[in-house]
C-alpha cells in the first residue's frame, strides 16, 4: 500500500508539473505569436548582418505566393571546384579496378594495357574476387566519414579536417601507381598487396573529405529565413532557403559528375592503350590540385568551428528521454520511441517544471533539443538507404563485367559506365531549370521525400533494364550461360553480338535515381542537421552507402554465371519493394517539411553555434 501511496504521489507531482509545463508553453507560445506578428507588421527581424534590411512574408503569403531559389554563393563554387578534382582522382582510379583484379596481365604486356582489340587487366583474379575487393572499397569509403565527422565536429572543425584527409589520400594515390608500374605489376601477389594497402589509406583520406565537403559547400549560403523579392517581371516571390540549399547540391552533384565522367573516359583508354601506371598516375596529379585550390580560398570561406562532444550530448538526451519508455515488445517499443512527445522530456523547460532544476549537463534549451529530434527523424529516413544503394552499385562491377560481354567494336568495356555521369551533367540543369520549376508554377509540390521514393522506383526499373540484357547475352552468347569466361581455341574472347551501348537504359535510369535519392539525401542531411551535428548526420548518410556494400557481399555468389539474371532481378524486387516501405514509413513527414525546415536555431553551450571562421 505504501508503494501505491507513492506511485499515486508521483502521479499527482507529474500532473502537476505537465499543468506548469502546459501553462509555460501557452505564455511561450503567446508571446511568440506576439513576436512573430510584429515582426510580419514590421517586415523584420532582430539585427543579425544577413538578414538585414529583408522583407519578410505573412503566413498568408507563404502559404500563395510562389517559391524561388536565392543567388549561389560563389565560394560554394570554389569548393565544389574542389570536389571535382577529388571525384576526378577518386573515380578514375575506381574504374579501372575491375579489369586491374578480374581480368589477367594480357600476353607479354608488362603495363596490363590490352590495345584495340584486347582485354586490359593484371591481376587475373575472376569477377567474384573483383566484386568482392570493390565492394569493400565501397564499404570502407563510407564507413571512415563516421570518424571523420566526429573529428571535425568535436576538434578540427570541417576546413581543417578536409585539409588533413586530402594529404592522407595523396599517400594512398602514391601507392596505388607503385601497385601499377611495370616491376610491380608483372609479379600478381607483391602488386594486390600495395594495391589493398593503397585502397585502405585512400579509404581514410576520402572518408574524412567527404563527411565534410557537403557540409561546408551548403554553408556558404547563409540565409535561414524565407523573404520576400519583387521579380523582375513584377512578380512577388518568396525566397526559401531550403530551395536554395537543394539548389547547390544540384550544382555540387553536377560538378562531382563533370570530375567523374572526364575521369573515368580519361583513364579506361589510359588503362586500355599506355598502362595502368598511367590511368593511375594521372588521377594523383589532378588531385595535388585540390590543396591549391584549399589554400587559395581559405580565408575567404564560411567556416563554423567545433562544438565539442555534441553527439555524446545528443546520445545522453536520447538515454534520458528513454527512461522509463523501454520494453520487450518491439512494436510497443517503437511505438514509445516515435512518439511525438518523446523528445519532450528533455527540454529544459519541462525539466524545470518537474523538479525545479535542471542537470549540470543540460547546456542547451529547448529549441536545441527540437534540432536534435529533427536530426534524429532524417537519419531514421536514412535507414532505408542502403536499398536504393544497393541498386546503385551495381555500375561499380557487374554491369562493367557485363559490358566485356558484348560486342564492344574497340571501346573499352569500363567506358559504359560514363554514360551515368554523362546522363547527370544533362539532366541536372534539365531538372534545376525546367522540370523543378514547372512544377512549382503547376501547384505540385515535389518534396524531398517523394523526390526520395521515386528514386528507389527508378532504381528499381534500371536493374530490370539490365536483367534484360543479361538475358538476351546468355541466348547469343557462342557459350550460353558461361558468357564471362566464354574463349575459342586460341584463348581469345568470345562475346555476344549486342551492342554493348544497349546497356545505357541501365546507366540513364540509375542518373535519374541519383537526381532524385542521391541529390535529396545530401539536402536532406544538411536541412535537418542541428547546425553543430552536420557533418555527423551527413556521414551517417554516408554510411548507410558502407552498409550497402555490407549486404552486398551477401549477394556476391550471385555475381557470376550463369546467375546474373537474378542478380539484377533481385535487386529490383527490393528496391521496389523498399520505395514502398519507404514512402509508407514515412509520409507524415512529408507533410512536417516547410515546419522542420524552419525551426528556430538552437543553442549550445560549450559549443555555442555561430556564424563565422574556424579558430586557427
Amino acid at each position: 500500500m505504501a508503494g501505491l501511496a507513492h506511485d499515486d504521489a508521483a502521479l499527482a507531482g507529474l500532473a502537476e508539473a505537465q499543468k506548469d509545463h502546459v501553462h509555460y508553453e501557452k505564455e511561450k507560445e503567446n508571446h511568440s505569436l506576439s513576436i512573430t506578428t510584429s515582426k510580419e507588421h514590421d517586415h523584420d527581424f532582430e539585427p543579425d548582418g544577413i538578414h538585414d534590411g529583408l522583407e519578410f512574408p505573412t503566413e498568408e503569403e507563404r502559404r500563395t505566393l510562389r517559391r524561388v531559389s536565392d543567388t549561389i554563393p560563389w565560394t560554394a563554387y570554389f569548393i565544389a571546384f574542389v570536389e571535382l578534382a577529388e571525384r576526378f582522382s577518386f573515380y578514375g582510379s575506381t574504374v579501372v579496378f575491375t579489369n586491374f583484379i578480374q581480368q589477367p596481365l594480357p600476353p607479354g604486356s608488362r603495363t596490363g594495357a590490352g590495345g584495340a582489340h584486347g582485354q586490359s587487366g593484371a591481376l587475373g583474379r575472376h569477377q567474384q574476387a573483383a566484386t568482392g575487393l570493390t565492394t569493400f572499397n565501397q564499404f570502407w569509403c563510407y564507413v571512415v566519414p563516421l570518424f571523420g565527422a566526429y573529428i571535425a565536429d568535436t576538434r578540427w572543425g570541417r576546413f581543417k579536417t578536409i585539409c588533413v584527409s586530402v594529404a592522407v589520400a595523396m599517400v594512398g594515390h602514391i601507392l596505388l601507381v607503385v601497385s601499377a608500374v611495370p616491376p610491380v605489376i608483372t609479379k600478381p601477389n607483391g602488386s594486390l598487396a600495395c594495391f589493398s594497402i593503397a585502397i585502405v589509406i585512400m579509404g581514410l583520406g576520402t572518408g574524412g573529405f567527404k563527411a565534410n565537403i557537403s557540409p561546408l559547400v551548403a554553408e556558404q549560403y547563409k540565409r535561414t529565413k524565407l523573404f520576400l523579392r519583387t521579380t523582375k517581371a513584377g512578380e512577388r516571390v518568396v525566397v526559401d532557403p531550403a530551395l536554395t540549399t537543394s539548389r547547390i547540391y544540384m550544382y555540387f552533384y553536377l560538378f562531382i559528375n563533370i570530375g567523374a565522367l572526364i575521369g573515368q573516359i580519361g583513364m579506361a583508354y589510359s588503362e586500355k592503350y599506355v598502362g595502368f601506371w598511367l590511368a593511375y598516375l594521372l588521377p594523383t596529379v589532378v588531385f595535388a590540385v585540390c590543396p591549391l585550390v584549399l589554400a587559395a580560398g581559405a580565408s575567404r570561406y564560411n567556416r563554423s568551428p567545433p562544438t565539442g562532444s555534441v553527439f555524446a550530448q545528443a546520445l545522453r538526451v536520447w538515454r534520458f528521454c528513454l527512461a522509463g519508455k523501454g520494453s520487450w515488445n518491439p512494436v510497443q517499443f517503437y511505438r514509445n520511441v516515435t512518439a511525438e512527445d518523446f523528445w519532450e522530456t528533455a527540454k529544459p523547460s519541462v525539466v524545470l517544471a518537474k523538479t525545479g532544476s535542471k542537470p549540470g549537463w543540460m547546456t542547451f534549451d529547448d529549441q536545441w533539443i527540437d534540432e536534435v529530434k529533427r536530426g534524429f527523424k532524417a537519419c531514421t529516413v536514412f535507414v532505408f538507404y542502403p536499398i536504393y544503394w544497393l541498386t546503385y552499385n551495381q555500375l561499380n562491377n557487374n554491369l562493367t563485367s557485363q559490358a566485356a560481354t558484348m560486342a564492344t567494336h574497340g571501346v573499352p568495356n569500363d567506358v559504359l559506365s560514363n554514360l551515368d555521369p554523362f546522363a547527370l551533367i544533362i539532366f541536372i540543369p534539365i531538372c534545376d531549370l525546367l522540370i523543378y520549376p514547372a512544377l512549382r508554377r503547376a501547384g505540385i509540390n515535389f518534396t524531398a521525400l517523394k523526390k526520395i521514393t521515386a528514386g528507389f522506383f527508378t532504381g528499381a526499373a534500371a536493374m530490370v533494364w539490365a536483367a534484360v540484357v543479361q538475358h538476351y547475352i546468355y541466348k547469343t552468347n557462342p557459350c550460353g550461360y558461361r558468357a564471362a569466361t566464354c574463349e575459342d581455341a586460341a584463348g581469345n574472347a568470345l562475346t555476344s553480338h549486342l551492342n554493348v551501348w544497349i546497356q545505357t537504359g541501365s546507366y540513364v535510369l540509375i542518373a535519374f535515381s541519383e537526381i532524385l535519392a542521391s541529390i535529396t539525401g545530401l539536402e536532406y542531411a544538411f536541412t535537418k542537421a542541428p547546425k553543430n551535428m552536420r557533418s555527423l548526420v551527413m556521414s551517417v548518410f554516408l554510411f548507410m552507402s558502407a552498409i550497402a556494400s555490407a549486404l552486398g557481399e551477401a549477394f556476391v555468389s550471385l555475381a557470376a554465371d550463369p546467375l546474373l539474371v537474378w542478380n539484377y532481378g533481385v535487386f529490383a524486387v527490393i528496391a521496389f519493394f523498399g520505395g514502398c516501405g519507404f514512402w509508407v514509413c514515412f509520409r507524415h513527414l512529408d507533410g512536417q517539411e516547410d515546419e522542420l525546415n524552419n525551426l528556430a536555431e538552437g543553442r549550445f553551450e560549450g559549443g555555442e553555434v555561430v556564424e563565422g571562421k574556424e579558430g586557427r
